[in-house]
């Protein structure tokens, strides 16, 4: 009763086949790139820091392991190594859960200190 018959509009002009990939073109271009500068290349920059810091490893270094362990090196093979976590406690670990080599010089936070 109050509706009012919908007319189709006039059809706008042709698109082009072509002309909605050249416009998206650039865009993607841009968002790879960025992609790439924040995501994939700090990444292998990360990787690579850690395979020189496993293949500069050697006896007596202090390492952390992913779990959180801290140990002293007391055997490096190939892909294994051996941690002291204790006196007299060994642990055989893989090269690639080393976190972090500590340097013997590296000052510890004192257990006192506040925020």
């Amino acid at each position: 009763m109050f509706a009012t018959p919908a007319f189709a509009q006039a059809a706008g002009a042709a698109a082009t086949p072509g002309g909605d990939l050249l416009t998206m073109l650039p865009m993607m271009l841009i968002l790879f790139g960025a992609m790439y500068f924040f995501m994939i290349r700090p990444q292998s920059q990360r990787a690579k820091q850690h395979k020189a810091m496993l293949t500069n490893l050697k006896r007596n270094d202090t390492v952390v392991l992913s779990s959180g362990l801290v140990g002293k090196v007391t055997r490096i093979e190939d892909a294994e190594i051996m941690v002291e976590v204790a006196t007299g406690v060994n642990v055989r670990v893989v090269k690639a859960m080393i976190a972090e080599v500590r340097v013997k010089g590296e000052p510890a936070p004192a257990n006192d200190a506040k925020s």
